[in-house]
């Protein structure tokens, strides 16, 4: 495969790190270990990303099961300018939408392998309905439709989080495995 330069590209491959040649000097196969324990320790921060968002997504939903007392109203100019909020039958229909658009994202990155995350934009599109349901004046009775619906997003976008970057330490482990035992084998 070239690039429009045409020098020659690398083609993009599903093979594990593991799975990579071996350094020859025991100085690259330090180096190459070294490398190799930072990947580990930044998958490791990472694979908890998506715990954090949905332990925030609760905080946001407590707020706005109480109402978003604790925020200040809009003064009146404000929400006149803003206008009038949506009917709650058009939010409801377009959390519908935004769920079901989600989950089947998420599925197909778990299914692709693809290890990227979208967990902040979810938070803000559930906070955004719990908001619009606090405008329209029907968050009561539409509270446990966001709340299920963000458990269920946030949950499932963890869960894939924390798969992948578990499978991706696991290869880096075996990599540095192998570095070790190439190591042992030329020392002996």
């Amino acid at each position: 495969m070239k690039t429009w330069t045409g020098k020659p590209t690398m083609k993009p491959t599903a093979e594990p790190i593991h799975d990579a040649p071996l350094p020859e000097t025991p100085e690259e196969n330090e180096q190459a270990r070294r490398e190799a324990m930072a990947r580990v320790r930044q998958y490791q921060k990472r694979s908890l990303r998506g715990v954090w968002y949905l332990a925030l997504f609760l905080i946001i939903s407590l707020a706005a099961q109480q109402g978003f007392s604790h925020l200040p109203d809009f003064p009146p100019s404000v929400r006149k300018l803003l206008g009038a909020p949506p009917p709650p039958l058009m939010i409801s229909g377009v959390l519908l939408l935004y769920s079901f658009s989600a989950l089947v994202l998420i599925l197909g990155r778990m299914t692709t392998g693809i290890g990227s995350f979208s967990g902040l934009q979810h938070l803000g599109y559930l906070s955004g309905f719990f908001i619009f349901y606090h405008f329209s004046h029907t968050l009561e009775d539409n509270f446990f439709a966001v709340l299920a619906a963000g458990l269920t997003i946030l949950a499932l976008e963890a869960y894939h989080v924390w798969t992948w970057h578990q499978e991706q330490i696991r290869n880096e482990k075996q990599y540095i495995v192998r570095l070790d035992r190439m190591r042992e084998w030329k020392k002996g």
